[in-house]
This record gives C-alpha cells, sequence and structure tokens, in this order.
C-alpha cells in the first residue's frame, strides 16, 4: 500500500561508524556488542537524529546523525552505564538535555526505577552539569527550535513534561567566552527561571515542525494548543471540546516526545490512543482509538475540524478479515499521508480515510486481509509516525510522512504506492479471484487522479486504462470520475472550502447513490456534527495555518447552512436547451458568453502542452462555443453566490482555468488514444474504409462524448465533426443516418461540406449524401446546397431563386422592368436572369382575366398548361436538347426523400415548400436548365406554377 523510501539507517548510517570509532580507540569486541544494541533516543526538527549506545569500559555514549551532511558525531559520553529515556539537543548544539531512569544494582538487564534524574550539560566544550530535576516519575526533555535568522543565539527554551501532568517550560541564557566556549549564564538561578505553565496534564502530543504542544487535562475533556513563536513566547490559540469516554486516558501519554527504551508500560491495547494532524492547507483532524476488549470489534473515531464533523467507524473481523492468532494486537495505528488518514491494524485492515472528502464511504479506500499491509521489509508491531514533511506548492497534496520502526531502528519517507492503486484499477485480487469492489475502484481512482495526480506519467497510464474498459461500470461512469477528478485537482490544494462547491465526482450529481458505494462490507460508520473550535489570542489575526484554519471552518459552517452547495454541472442542461433553440442571435448575452469562450480559448491556445496531433479547436462549433460560455458564466455564478470571499478576479481566474483545462484534458485524452492506435491524417479522409484501430478510437470517443452529455460539459471545438467523420469510415451508412438520428453524431456544416465535395456521385455516396441533406435544418441547408455539384441542386438553387426574385416583385407592386440593364442580376446566374425576364416580360403583357371576367375555369388553365408542357418537354426530349433524363443514373431512397411528394401534394426540395400541380416530371430533371429548355417551359407549366 505504501511505497518506502529509507532515510535512515542505523544498521547502515551508524553502527559501521561507531565501529570504525571503537577499534581506532582499540575497544573492538565490547564496541561491537554496545554498537549493535544502538536505540533511536529523539528526532529534531532539522532531522537530526539523536542515538546512544553502550560504549567500551562500561560507558554510555550519546551522538548524532546529521541527514544533510550523513555524518555522526559524538555528544557525550557517560562514565557509567546509564538508562537514558529522553534525550533532546538545542539548536545551536551547545546544550544537551537528558533525563535518565536510574538502574537497580546487581541486575543483568537495567530495569525501572522511581527514581529519574535531569540533566542540562554543557557541550560546547563539554563543561558543566546542571541537575534540572530528581523526581520520582517519568520525565520528557525538549527543546525549542524558533525560526531565526540570526546566526549566534545567546538563549535557549527546554520544554520539561513529567509524567505527574505538569509542563515547564526553562529560559536558558547562554554566554561566550574566549570566542567559541558557550556556557550557561547565572546556572544557579535556572530553577528561578522556569515557567509551569500547564498542570494537571493527562496527554500531550508536540509536533516538532510547527512548533505547537497538544494536550488534555485530567479536569475535562478539551483539546487545547499551545503555539510557540520564534520570540520564545507561546500562547494558548485553541481550545476544542471532544466528545471522550469518561476516563479516556488513566496514565499520562506522550506522543511524539523521544523514545523511552527502558520505561515498562501495559501492553499499548489496553491503553486508548489519540493523535492530532494537520496540514498547511488548514486541515485538522483528531483521532482516537478505544481499547480492544476480547470479542469486541475495534472502533476508531475521526474528528474532522475543518469540516466541523466526525466519523466513528466500527469493523467487523469476522465479516472483513482474516483469521490470526490471539495475541496479535488490535489497537490502530493512525498514519497521515497528505489528505489521508491510514487506519492500520497489523495483519486485520487498512482503512485509507479522505479527509478531504468524508462524506460517503466510496472515496476512501479499505482494504483486509492479506492486502492490509504497509509494505514494511519486515512486519513490525513498533512503527510510529514522525511527522510530515509537506510539499508546499501542492498544498499537502504531495506530501511524505516519517515512518519510525523502533524495532530495526528505520526511518522511512512514506507515500502512497501508484502502482498498488493501479492494481486496484487494473486487475483482480491474485487470492480469490474475484472482480474488484467497486468501491475499491472508485476509492483508487480518486486517490491517483487527485493525490498523487502529479505524478508526470500516472495520467497516461489511467487513460490507457480507460480505453482498455470502455464501457462503464455498474456503479459509476469512469470517464465522468475521471473528467470530474482531473479538473478538481487543479483547485483543490488552493482552498479547503471548494471542497464543498466544486464537483469532484459524480456520486454527488445522482440522486440515490448506488448500494455498491453506499456501504463496504464489514465496515459501519456513524456520522454526527461536531462543536465548533475556539480561536484565542494571535491565533484570530495570525497568517497560515492558523487563519486557514478558521477561514474553513467558518466557511464550512456557512455552506452547511446552504442546501446543495456543489456546484452540479446537470443544471447547466436547461439553459443549454434553451440557447440551442435560439439559435445563432446577436443578443446582448450571446455577446457576453461569447466573451467568455474567447477568454478560455486564449487560455488554451497558451498551454502548449505536447504536439498537437488532433486536429480540434480549427472550426467555429458555435454549438460547443455557446456551451463553454455558458459553463463559464454558471460556475462564476455558483462561486460568487458560495464563496464571495474569494473575490471577482480570484473567481474568475479559477473558472477561466477550470473550463480551459476539461478543453485540454478531453484533447490530452484523444492525443494518446491517437498515438496509441497510430493514427495518421488518412483517418480524416472518406475515400477508405475505417480499420479496427479506428474503430477503436471511434467507441471511445462516443464514450467521452455519452460522459460529457451526461454531465452537460462542453467539448472543444471540433471535436463533435472528427467523430462524425469516423463515424462514416467506420460504420455502413444505414447505421450512420441512425446515430445522426439517435442524436450520437452531429451534422457540422464542416462535415456536411467535406462530404458534399470529397465523395463522388456513386449511387451510395449519392443516397448517403440525400439521406444526410433531409436531415439538415433549413439555415445548415441553405449554407451547404450549393457545394454538391448535382443537378438536383441546381434546381433547388434556381427555384428558390426565382421564388425570391417573385417575392420581391410582389413586395413591390407597380414595378416594372425596362430591360436588362435594371435588373440588377448577376452575369453568372445568365440562365435564372434570363428565366426571371421572361417571367416579368410575360407578366406585364399578359391581361388579367380575373379582372376581365369574374368566372374562370381553373382546372381547364392548369390542364391546357400542362398539356402544353407536356408536348414541349417530350419534343425537347425527343430532339435530345435536354440532357436525357435519369438514364443509368437513377438515385434511390435519397432522390425519393428529397423529391418527397412531388406526386400531388405538397412536398419538400432541401428547405423549401411548394405546391405540386400533378407534375412528375419535375424531379426526372437531371440537367442543368438551358436557354432552349427555359423557352419551352416557362410560358406554360411555370407560370402556372407560380402564378396560379
Amino acid at each position: 500500500m505504501l511505497k518506502l523510501e529509507t532515510q535512515f539507517a542505523l544498521r547502515s548510517d551508524v553502527v559501521p561508524d561507531v565501529l570504525r570509532k571503537e577499534a581506532r580507540a582499540g575497544r573492538g569486541e565490547t564496541g561491537d556488542r554496545g554498537a549493535a544494541d544502538a536505540r533511536i533516543l529523539n528526532v529534531e526538527r532539522d532531522g537530526g537524529v539523536l542515538y546512544a549506545w553502550e560504549g567500551a569500559s562500561g560507558t554510555t555514549r550519546i551522538g548524532k546523525y546529521d541527514p544533510n551532511t550523513k555524518s555522526n558525531k559524538l555528544l557525550y559520553t557517560f562514565d557509567q552505564q546509564v538508562c537514558v529515556s529522553s534525550c533532546s539537543l538545542n539548536k545551536e548544539e551547545t546544550l544537551l538535555a537528558v533525563s535518565l531512569t536510574q538502574r537497580s544494582g546487581g541486575q543483568d538487564r537495567p530495569k525501572p526505577m522511581s527514581k529519574c534524574l535531569t540533566l542540562l550539560i554543557e557541550i560546547h566544550p563539554i563543561n558543566n552539569t546542571k541537575v534540572l530535576k530528581a523526581v520520582d516519575c517519568t520525565v520528557r526533555v525538549q527543546f525549542l527550535y524558533p525560526e531565526t535568522d540570526r546566526k549566534s543565539v545567546l538563549e535557549s527554551h527546554l520544554l520539561l513534561i513529567a509524567e505527574d501532568g505538569y509542563i515547564e517550560q526553562y529560559h536558558i541564557l547562554l554566554s561566550k567566552y574566549e570566542g567559541y566556549r558557550v556556557v550557561m549564564l547565572n546556572p544557579e538561578r535556572l530553577s528561578k527561571l522556569a515557567e509551569r505553565i500547564v498542570e494537571d496534564v493527562s496527554w500531550v502530543q508536540w509536533d516538532r515542525h510547527s512548533q505547537r504542544l497538544y494536550y488534555l487535562t485530567h479536569r475535562d475533556k478539551t483539546l487545547q494548543c499551545f503555539q510557540f513563536y520564534p520570540n520564545q513566547n507561546c500562547e494558548i490559540v485553541l481550545e476544542l471540546v471532544l466528545e471522550l469516554p469518561a476516563a479516556p486516558l488513566n496514565t499520562v501519554r506522550f506522543v511524539n516526545l523521544g523514545f523511552d527504551h527502558y520505561h515498562e508500560e501495559k501492553l499499548e491495547q489496553e491503553h486508548n490512543r489519540m493523535e492530532v494532524f494537520t496540514n498547511s492547507i488548514g486541515s485538522m483532524c483528531v483521532c482516537f482509538s478505544q481499547p480492544v476488549i476480547d470479542g469486541q470489534d475495534p472502533t476508531y473515531t475521526v474528528i474532522f475540524v475543518h469540516k466541523g464533523c466526525s466519523k466513528t467507524f466500527r469493523v467487523s473481523l469476522e465479516e472483513c478479515c482474516w483469521p490470526l492468532q490471539r495475541d496479535t494486537p488490535l489497537q490502530p495505528l493512525f498514519i497521515p499521508i497528505g489528505y489521508y488518514i491510514l487506519v492500520y491494524v497489523a495483519g486485520r485492515f487498512l482503512h485509507c480515510i479522505n479527509s478531504r472528502q468524508p462524506e460517503t464511504l466510496c472515496h476512501s479506500l479499505f482494504l483486509s486481509g492479506l492486502e492490509a499491509e504497509l509494505g514494511l521489509p519486515e512486519p513490525s508491531t513498533c512503527v510510529t509516525v514522525l511527522g510530515v514533511e509537506e510539499d508546499s506548492e501542492e498544498g499537502g497534496g504531495a506530501s511524505a510522512t516519517l515512518l519510525l520502526d523502533l524495532a530495526s531502528g528505520t526511518i522511512y519517507s512514506a507515500n502512497l504506492s501508484s502502482a498498488f492503486l493501479l492494481q486496484i484499477l487494473c486487475s483482480d485480487t491474485a487470492t480469490t479471484r474475484m472482480s474488484r469492489p467497486e468501491a475499491q475502484r472508485l476509492a483508487a481512482l480518486h486517490c491517483l487522479l487527485v493525490y498523487l495526480g502529479t505524478e508526470p506519467t500516472l495520467e497516461v497510464k489511467i487513460i490507457d486504462w480507460l480505453c482498455d474498459n470502455v464501457m462503464a461500470l455498474e456503479s459509476f461512469d469512469q470517464i465522468q470520475e475521471f473528467i470530474l477528478a482531473s479538473l478538481y485537482r487543479i483547485s483543490y490544494g488552493k482552498s479547503l472550502c471548494l471542497d464543498k462547491v466544486l464537483p469532484c465526482s459524480s456520486v454527488f450529481d445522482k440522486k440515490e447513490v448506488a448500494a455498491a458505494l453506499r456501504e463496504v462490507p464489514g465496515v459501519s460508520c456513524r456520522s454526527q456534527l461536531h462543536t465548533e473550535p475556539v480561536f484565542r489570542g494571535k491565533a484570530r489575526g495570525l497568517q497560515g495555518f492558523w487563519s486557514e484554519l478558521q477561514s474553513n471552518t467558518e466557511k464550512m459552517k456557512d455552506l452547511e447552512a446552504v442546501p446543495h452547495p456543489r456546484y452540479r454541472t446537470s443544471l447547466q442542461q436547461g439553459p443549454w436547451d434553451k440557447l440551442r433553440a435560439e439559435g445563432r442571435t446577436t443578443s446582448s448575452h450571446h455577446k457576453h458568453l461569447e466573451e467568455n469562450t474567447k477568454k478560455v480559448l486564449s487560455m488554451v491556445d497558451t498551454w502548449s502542452l505536447d504536439k498537437k496531433t488532433v486536429p480540434l479547436f480549427q472550426e467555429e462549433d458555435p454549438q460547443q462555443r455557446a456551451l463553454i460560455g455558458l459553463m463559464v458564466d454558471k460556475l462564476r455564478e455558483h462561486l460568487t453566490r458560495h464563496l464571495p470571499r474569494l473575490g471577482k478576479k480570484r473567481i474568475d481566474l479559477l473558472v477561466v482555468n477550470y473550463v480551459a483545462k476539461l478543453l485540454e484534458l478531453i484533447r490530452h485524452m484523444l492525443e494518446y488514444v491517437w498515438l496509441k492506435y497510430k493514427l495518421g491524417p488518412r483517418v480524416l479522409c472518406f475515400t477508405q474504409q475505417g480499420s479496427s484501430s479506428e474503430w477503436s478510437v471511434f467507441h471511445f470517443m462516443c464514450r467521452v462524448l455519452e460522459a460529457t452529455r451526461g454531465l452537460c460539459l462542453p467539448l472543444p471545438p471540433g471535436y463533435n465533426t472528427m467523430l462524425s467523420v469516423l463515424g462514416v469510415r467506420c460504420l455502413p451508412h444505414h447505421s450512420f443516418l441512425q446515430y445522426v438520428d439517435h442524436g450520437l453524431l452531429q451534422l457540422t456544416e464542416t462535415l456536411v461540406t467535406r462530404l458534399m465535395t470529397d465523395l463522388d456521385n456513386g449511387d451510395a455516396n449519392e443516397k448517403l449524401k440525400f439521406s444526410i441533406l433531409k436531415r439538415l435544418p433549413e439555415p445548415l441547408g441553405q449554407r451547404v446546397y450549393h457545394v454538391w455539384d448535382h443537378p438536383v441542386m441546381s434546381a433547388s438553387i434556381s427555384r428558390d431563386y426565382v421564388r425570391t426574385v417573385l417575392e420581391k416583385l410582389q413586395k413591390h407592386k407597380g414595378f416594372e422592368f425596362t430591360g436588362k440593364e435594371n435588373m440588377g442580376f448577376k452575369p453568372e446566374f445568365l440562365p435564372l436572369t434570363y428565366l426571371t425576364q421572361t417571367l416579368s416580360e410575360v407578366e406585364q403583357q399578359a391581361l388579367n382575366p380575373f379582372a376581365e371576367q369574374e368566372s374562370v375555369d381553373a382546372r381547364f388553365v392548369e390542364e391546357t398548361a400542362l398539356k402544353q408542357t407536356f408536348i414541349h418537354l417530350g419534343s425537347l426530349m425527343k430532339d435530345g436538347r435536354t440532357g436525357g433524363g435519369r438514364g443509368d443514373g437513377r438515385s434511390e431512397g435519397g432522390e425519393e426523400e428529397l423529391r418527397g411528394g412531388m406526386e400531388g401534394g405538397e412536398g419538400r426540395c432541401g428547405t423549401t415548400m411548394w405546391r405540386s400541380v400533378d407534375m412528375p416530371y419535375w424531379g426526372e430533371i437531371r440537367t442543368p436548365i438551358t436557354k432552349e429548355a427555359i423557352e419551352a417551359f416557362v410560358p406554360t407549366s411555370l407560370f402556372v406554377y407560380f402564378v396560379c
């Protein structure tokens, strides 16, 4: 589960050096035995490791390992063997504080005694020794490590924590003699300079990185925190009431205050365990576990202070864990890994709790049995957490936790293993040969994308997994989860309050979560709201952790009072449908959306992540541009309403980056798939049938389209065109048209234009073109008719043109043509110009029979015109002047669809409606209109058609 890197090991970093020094002193055998028994005493803030070993001639030596120089330094040597229970070194390495447990005489093995001696020793150079305490209880010592720019500091501050329940702070003044000697100033007054800061303590935890001291008292169940500032002052900055058992801690518990190898304590599972973990972005978790009694299941509670809630988990060992020996300890070990809290019971289970999305169990990974291992080289029950080293740029996302294995004396840098999580995604369990629970897959996917997503090759591996598992899982759509989790990663480290506002999973967008995601077998969870923390002193005005924590708790409280604070992309569906119904307009709202789109696309253009192998962002695509602008508008409105404190500029930048990242992510997915299947520019032409590789890409793109439509997310401009091109190549024509009718493929203007120009006029292609033209909306059809060089399209264009001209003439009643020069028609349309002029002259010269005679037999006029038309056309066809009709180039299906109901009633030619007068031969004209055909055709049929 964990990827471990060794940072320090006694056997390799200390023991060889100690043996060399002992050998030089002529104490080989004795030194060998003592070096082999070396033990870690403490780890200071600078990473220095303090250790002790039994030297030659019955001595005890204390040394320090410097991780920066990877060297060892001898600090002090006791003339006799002593039991060092606590040790600390000041930052300047001039003072050494040691707590000794006295040895009972006549015993081969040292045993604890009631007497404890605490010393303060000058070691630069070794000079004076001052006794601080001689008491009948265990005492822990810890020097403060203030952050200061001064090279030489002539004061040190020491914390002394006694098992009797009090904490004292010693202010030690120093003085420098002879240029290098540092000694205590007025050592006899040390006891007077001691300040008792807390009494009646029952539990205490030291945080060496942040210089904080957390503690509980016997009087109440309030967690309090001391913050030590660089000027050596300290104050209580936090109070948090905890809901703990009646007697949570019977004896004083020390956490992160060194390691006492001689003090015998009862078996650890008899005690309650509590630890506090914080993150620099303002998160705090308090973990508490109760002792496990025989026959009971382990129970543990995690209080999410930054969320204002807590969760109590109970694990049924019978349902989810493998049977082990009875003496196996069941006390959980809490390990912070970034914003995850690992709850580990050796050999039983490993629960990886997501502290940023704790609402549902499916975003936390639970493992049991043989998989529930940390990954240590040798199983150990003596593992403890030293602290967390955070990467500030990632807000805790790329942090590493330091683990100490006391048994082997090894310090590990631990992080979640991406290889292990990928194995959960890509394979079934090797032991049971059963499919992975989908809750595990979802938790592993989010952990990989959000927490470990900064690894350069990880996203590519997940896309590869998506290609091999295209179909959606039963409980969730993995492509939707990939998109939302990847988008969430760009903003999750900015502020914790975004956890409640930005979409991070499609699970939250569902009306009802699947049962496979709501429950984890063998794990029960109880949630409840928790008391808000009280901030005191300078914490209310400090920058950094305390200000972030305070801001997060306040924002979370406000968001909890708002129904549905998380943004749901599906809410864009209504406004999006309205926009599509309106079509292209020039309203102010559409202009505003277009400005949003320009901001996003300009951001995309500045991100040259990879070589652009996929032809996206190369066409207008008004629908997707409108949806891009709409998403920017709606997301900005949502963030402004729920998080006004972020400010307008910050929200605008966040929203634009969010949508731009969405478009880049989809392009990155397609680029990887393009390269995986080795597709080239040839896939964008229509002359060849698609290969199996192109079919795989087409299937993957269809799934991406389905996933984004389900979330109402925009696609990069040009995506629908590219998908339809692959559809033409990979699908039979009738299947392609079915995809179009069901809305899976879109007939974009770019696609239709290329189809009309690139495909020849063979029977199958001609039928496809007619079928496509029939499905086009009227505005688009009018823009693409002219690109197809086909007689039917020429006839359609001619009819539309004549109809437009006559409509204009009808509007301007009384207008008469005086000649060709006054008509204003372009010379490129000479046949149409001649036709229109002839109609105008006929209209001017003909008498109006309806004005002279009230009763006119319209049927007689119509039949006469049709008869004359039939005679004229028959003679023309005999003479071969019309081009010969259809011949063998008969077009089936599509032409009949286009011709529609020409034989009686009403029909449609492209987008033009006409009134048919039983003229079945209109559709037979397959050649452009000639002057001779017009002269023979116009005086009767067309005049009747347009006038009567």
